[in-house]
């Protein structure tokens, strides 16, 4: 099963931040067991969630160059607060530097602007075809369905007249 942890980009700004959402509804069949009578996403699902927007920063900001864009590392987690069914969490990302393979981001996500969970996020980027180039196809394919998706879930503000 895949979570899909981002429902909306709300703000992006290629090389430097992004601002996405998740709303959380009851239907989620994860909180049937996490926990019962007290209905709250695992904080791992959050953690996810700020991965997940990370990651579409950098693949904005590099133009989808590649297919694999993953966390290498979370320091400094921090959950401050339950996100419950009906709640919004809002995550930003922002980059703080990076090399040839790894981007070093700061996020945070908040519910009505209270804090809910913070981390320093060390994601990795690269492409199958560079350790393996009979796997071109495959990152051609990946790239090909993130644009996709990319589209469903960002639509950049339309320049006023």
């Amino acid at each position: 099963m895949r979570f899909t942890l981002v429902d909306r980009i709300v703000e992006l700004s290629p090389g430097e931040r992004i601002t996405a959402e998740k709303n959380l509804s009851l239907a989620e069949e994860y909180l049937a067991d996490h926990f019962p009578g007290f209905p709250v996403i695992p904080g791992v699902l959050m953690l996810e969630a700020m991965t997940q927007a990370s990651a579409w920063l950098i693949r904005a900001t590099e133009d989808f160059a590649h297919s694999t864009v993953l966390l290498k590392e979370a320091r400094n987690v921090r959950f401050a607060n339950f996100l419950q069914p009906g709640q919004k969490l809002t995550v930003t990302a922002e980059i703080q530097d990076q090399d040839e393979r790894c981007t070093r981001l700061k996020a945070m996500g908040t519910v009505d602007g209270n804090a809910t969970v913070s981390a320093r996020l060390v994601m990795e980027r690269y492409n199958l075809a560079q350790e393996r180039p009979d796997r071109q196809i495959a990152d051609d394919v990946v790239k090909l369905k993130m644009r996709e998706l990319f589209s469903l879930l960002y639509q950049p503000p339309v320049p006023a007249v």
